[in-house]
């Protein structure tokens, strides 16, 4: 190592779950399950707000702002520089969808690069007490792809200091066997 030492957790850089923000992973097209547990988190820990995020794997962070907000550009200079602002008002209608009016206020964040460190500075930028993310959609390319990439939900886990609530997508019997990897 060079020296320096890296903050770990502990009881004095715990952030209170209560009463503090809640960050939630989504994407497109994933099931309602994770934004509605992450809003009856919310709501049993009276959070000010829920932060949903979404993290565009195929831009960069051009900049950081302090309010968990990001300017980014796509890592193809050829791709067209709008497509984006469309995942973004699917993303929005769903949400709407999904959560309605009731319930702690919501915001939803358009974030760039990975997925784990994009989360990681929004919360440290709201104050979040917790982190919700879900499950990957079952199947051997999503299987291969977190073998390459890794879980995200374990990356959060591993690389900051609050908890990470994971929502089940896809459950596999005890008895058929399986592992992970079949």
């Amino acid at each position: 190592m060079d020296g320096s030492t890296v903050p770990q957790p502990g009881v004095d850089r715990m952030v209170p779950i209560e009463g503090h923000a809640v960050v939630v992973g989504v994407t497109p097209d994933q099931p309602p399950l994770v934004a509605l547990t992450a809003l009856a988190l919310a709501r049993a820990v009276d959070a000010p707000a829920v932060h949903f995020a979404y993290a565009d794997t195929s831009r960069y962070v051009v900049a950081e702002a302090p309010d968990g907000a990001v300017q980014h550009a796509p890592v193809d200079p050829d791709s067209a520089d709008d497509t984006w602002q469309d995942v973004r008002d699917l993303l929005r209608a769903a949400l709407t969808d999904v959560v309605g009016t009731g319930g702690p206020p919501w915001e939803l964040h358009y974030l760039a690069g990975r997925p784990d460190r994009a989360l990681t500075h929004l919360a440290r930028a709201v104050d979040a007490g917790v982190l919700v993310v879900g499950t990957r959609a079952p199947g051997s390319a999503a299987r291969v792809r977190e073998f390459f990439e890794g879980s995200v939900a374990v990356h959060l886990a591993q690389h900051q200091h609050r908890p990470v609530l994971t929502v089940p997508l896809s459950v596999v019997d005890w008895k058929v066997g399986r592992n992970a990897w079949q």
